[in-house]
């Protein structure tokens, strides 16, 4: 039995904003996995266990570059929101964006190495970085770019924490209020078809759970869990989503009132899917005093 941790606990209610012992007993019941507690509070809580899920902790800036059918999204982390909104860390992030989209580099270390002087650094992107860090006194890190051509771009940044770029035919400004529409609402996919297998899965076990709660007969309970993966299909999928603006109709429809087609969108929300660090303060000091009696 893994032993359960005040900081194993705090991260499941961070996720959850279940209460504390509903968060222990699920991580009990789980052996420890962090994913496997938070799927079992769903099951007992319902869709409240999840609202939180999409929180995150890194900091930093989404930069994008866009001209034409010409663009790139990228993601600069930092380690504190103070340097996010550091001129230089900016400056940096947006050279990166431009970059990515003009050099197309094959990957992480391509771009890292292409040509670029600011604040008396250089010649590479990678010796700017460097050089703020040490100007700075923080790390920072380039973390994932995507780059666009051959199709119509319409972007949105909300900020820069959100950012957002689709792939289109049609309308300019359709399209762009479809790129604040993910900003804002944040679909996994495109369609259904394009939800990913294991989404589905899970969402399916989690009904499944509830509906055998339920009581229910066996083909009332199937009836339930379709019912159940139907509804998550059309709240995570962008054509499916009421549209922001107007919520009478759904995207699609605004899209064919405008003779628009989507054909894909790109959605980075700063350190998505990054673990910060949890420090556990207590047993810090609970460690410290333990190693000083043993010294004594």
């Amino acid at each position: 039995m893994a032993a359960i941790t005040a900081s194993m606990v705090a991260q499941l209610r961070a996720k959850t904003d279940a209460p504390m012992m509903e968060c222990k007993r699920a991580l009990t019941e789980a052996d420890g996995d962090l994913a496997k507690a938070e799927e079992i509070l769903r099951v007992k809580l319902g869709t409240k266990a999840g609202k939180a899920a999409s929180r995150v902790t890194a900091e930093g800036v989404i930069a994008a570059w866009v001209q034409g059918e010409l663009g790139a999204i990228v993601e600069v982390n930092s380690e504190t929101d103070f340097v996010s909104k550091n001129e230089s860390f900016i400056a940096m992030a947006n050279a990166a964006a431009r970059l990515v989209a003009e050099k197309n580099p094959a990957d992480m270390a391509a771009l890292a190495a292409l040509p670029y002087e600011q604040d008396g650094y250089g010649p590479t992107l990678e010796d700017v970085r460097k050089g703020l860090i040490g100007k700075i006194g923080e790390n920072m890190s380039l973390r994932r770019f995507q780059r666009f051509a051959g199709t119509p771009l319409a972007h949105y940044l909300h900020g820069t924490r959100i950012g957002v770029v689709v792939q289109y035919e049609g309308e300019a400004s359709a399209a762009k209020d479809v790129a604040m529409h993910v900003a804002a609402m944040k679909p996994r996919a495109l369609t259904a078809a394009d939800v990913p297998a294991d989404l589905i899965e899970t969402e399916r076990s989690v009904a499944a759970a509830k509906a055998a709660e339920s009581g229910k007969p066996a083909d009332i309970a199937a009836k339930m869990v379709e019912g159940s993966v139907q509804k998550f299909l059309k709240e995570v999928t962008l054509l499916s989503q009421p549209f922001v603006k107007n919520d009478k109709q759904s995207v699609e429809q605004m899209l064919k009132e405008h003779k628009t087609t989507i054909k894909g969108f790109t959605l980075y929300v700063v350190g998505e899917g990054i673990e910060k660090k949890q420090d556990d303060f207590a047993a810090e000091v609970a460690a410290q005093v333990a190693a000083a009696q043993s010294a004594g």
